[in-house]
């Protein structure tokens, strides 16, 4: 087997099992690849062999990783969930964690994925609601988490009014994605209209 290149701007690959570093970073490199092609040609129009090319490295690699497409679209809404959701420090106020989901949900990435999913969604239903439970519904599972008991019902609220209009025009491509500022400042607003500020 042709030993795989590596990369762009990544380290030559040794040989032998990889560690545990490696690997994960291998599936990241897989899933960046894979997240571009997606958003380029659509979900239909994919495949490993091509995902393998753009990430430069063999089918086996991705099979080691993920069984199919699906996974593959999936992996990359967790990762983007899981990274969004990684506040540092212990001391995480309501407020970091809606700015966090702001600025992530409404990131290049996020949307092109929610875009690829809207459009996807009839040829593919089982993976739409793998998406809702996989994406909305956990973030809505951690607002409801950091909220007081008594307002956990407005869990769903507050997380519609996160996304909102500004993210509807970030799918229509009339807006850029937020600076930092403009995250904080709408989740800031968001939490005020809703008295959980």
């Amino acid at each position: 087997m042709p030993a795989e290149t590596p990369p762009a701007g990544n380290p030559a690959r040794k040989r032998g099992r990889p560690t545990e570093a490696e690997r994960v970073q291998r599936r990241d490199d897989i899933l960046d690849a894979a997240v571009r092609l997606l958003l380029a040609d659509g979900f239909g129009g994919v495949t490993f062999d091509d995902i393998g090319a753009e990430a430069r490295v063999t089918k086996r690699t991705i099979y080691a990783h993920f069984a199919t497409r699906t996974e593959v679209f999936l992996a990359a809404v967790e990762r983007l969930r899981e990274r969004t959701l990684a506040l540092p420090g212990d001391h995480v106020t309501l407020l970091d964690l809606a700015t966090a989901i702001v600025t992530g949900l409404h990131s290049d990435e996020a949307v092109g994925l929610h875009r690829l999913m809207i459009s996807s969604a009839r040829d593919f239903p089982e993976l739409s609601a793998a998406f809702y439970a996989d994406g909305p519904e956990r973030y809505i599972a951690a607002l409801r988490e950091r909220l007081d008991p008594a307002s956990a019902s407005a869990a769903e609220a507050l997380f519609t009014l996160l996304l909102g209009e500004p993210h509807r025009r970030r799918l229509l491509g009339l807006a850029p994605a937020p600076t930092d500022a403009q995250a904080s400042a709408h989740a800031a607003t968001t939490l005020r209209l809703l008295g959980l500020d």
